[in-house]
Parts: structure tokens; sequence; C-alpha cells
């Protein structure tokens, strides 16, 4: 298939103030391939620029939310120099990176609706969304010690998102977990049927698009700031920014609203 005919590696559809992004290589498990993360990374920007654009759900199609890296990328090629086959390689890597760190940076919630397996780097990406809903249907593993490696970058973010022991009992066995086990670590905020997943995520994510747009950049931001210094540190780091959030046009807004019982009308833009 040419690349003038061949389909979007994401499908982005709005969904009032809220951006679908389908990771659409399903015959493939939509793997975090070079093409998929450089897709993904474009609609990341572009949303995050987008002031129509108030929450984020990030997504999968067929069986799999995502297998993680490609493979076929991460393996020598054919008359390759080792010194070339370790610098292609970084280049991923440091691009995987540089999406995961994106999200996290993004002004935007993401939310990851995982309707499949989510492994390796798949599993990464659900562990860097902010929130994460999941089919009764989908499972997670960081498989790399499965052929001799180990999952060392996915780790990162998981390893941030649930206690120690149960990332190291995922990277070390490379078992599959199912959804209850994934809520059971802290890994996904909830599971619900299979049938429900959509409509469910929907709500979550329209929810949060109905409040401060500026509130929740700001406050993002200050939560990833403080979330790995000492407790005295962090309770500094996030004092500026409390401040700096309550005293703008949306919290007055919604300071007076309260006060008015009313629903707040958040400033445009």
């Amino acid at each position: 298939m040419s690349s003038t005919t061949a389909p979007p590696w994401v499908i982005a559809e709005m969904s009032g103030s809220v951006l679908w992004l389908t990771l659409n290589r399903p015959g493939q498990r939509s793997p975090l391939s070079s093409q998929m993360i450089n897709a993904l990374q474009e609609c990341l920007s572009a949303a995050a620029a987008d002031s129509a654009v108030r929450c984020i759900v990030i997504t999968g199609s067929g069986p799999a939310f995502s297998a993680g890296h490609d493979l076929r990328e991460m393996t020598p090629q054919a008359g390759e120099s080792d010194a070339d086959c370790r610098a292609r390689m970084q280049a991923i890597l440091q691009a995987c990176s540089r999406l995961m760190l994106g999200i996290t940076e993004s002004p935007k919630a993401v939310i990851a609706c995982v309707q499949g397996v989510a492994t390796a780097a798949g599993c990464q990406l659900v562990a860097a969304c902010d929130l994460a809903i999941a089919s009764e249907e989908a499972r997670f593993c960081l498989p790399g010690v499965n052929i001799g490696a180990f999952c060392t970058t996915p780790l990162v973010a998981v390893g941030r998102n649930i206690h120690r022991k149960h990332a190291m009992e995922l990277a070390l066995t490379g078992d599959l977990f199912d959804a209850e086990d994934a809520v059971r670590m802290g890994l996904l905020n909830r599971v619900v049927p299979a049938d429900r997943l959509r409509a469910d995520t929907e709500a979550l994510a329209q929810k949060i698009a109905s409040k401060s747009a500026e509130g929740i950049a700001r406050g993002k931001q200050a939560f990833y700031q403080q979330l790995n210094k000492p407790l005295a540190e962090a309770y500094s780091t996030t004092c500026e920014p409390m401040i700096d959030t309550m005293t703008t046009a949306d919290a007055r807004e919604g300071t007076q609203a309260f006060f008015d019982k009313r629903q707040p009308v958040w400033p445009q833009g």
C-alpha cells in the first residue's frame, strides 16, 4: 500500500470539547513505531495549542491498545554496524521519551481508554496518561524479560504509578495481568464492562472538559513538578502556583458562581 493510500496512524475526532485519538494499526496491534510515535506527538502538540480542545482521550483499535515498540525497529538491521544500530534505537527511545513527557507536560488532561492488551511501551503509554479507564478485557504486561531483554524505559512511567514491588513483578515475570490487578496496583482508575468503556470514558472526559481550562493547566503542571520533591519543598513549590491559579479570571468566575449557586461560565481561550 502506498503512502498516499495508507490509513492515518492516528485518527483524531472531536466530541464536543474532547479530542479522541485512536491508534490506528489494529492489524499490527498498534505498535509504538517511529511513525506512530511521530503521529501521536503531532496530534498532542496541536491539541495543546488548541483552545477548543479541553480534554484528550487516547485509545486503541482492534484487540490491542498498543503492543509497544515495533520489534522490527528494535533489532539490528541487515548490514548495519553496531554503532549505527545503537544510534537508531537511541533516536527511537528518545522520541518515545519525548512523547511520554509531552503527555505529562500537556496543559490538557489526558485519559487512556484501554480496550485491549497494553504491553511494554503500550503499558508505559497508559501509565503516562493522567487517568486511565479499561475494559474488563484489557490486559497489561512488561514482557521484555521474556525475550532476554528488560522493559527499562516503560518502568519509568509504570514505576511512578504503582508500588515498586508491583512494578518489579510486572517486569521480572513478563506475565499478563488483568484489569482488576491493574486497578489494585494503581495503574488504572477503574474497570468497566467492554460495552460501557467508550460511554464511561466519554462521560469522564466531558466532565473534565467542563472545568476551567486554565485551572487544570496550572494545577496539572504544579502537581507533576512537586511529585518527587521532599515534602517541605513540595509545599513550597505549590504555594505560588496555587496563588496564581486563585487570582485568575477563571477562579474569580468559579468563586462567584459558587456563591451564586450556579454553574460557572468559563472565559474562552
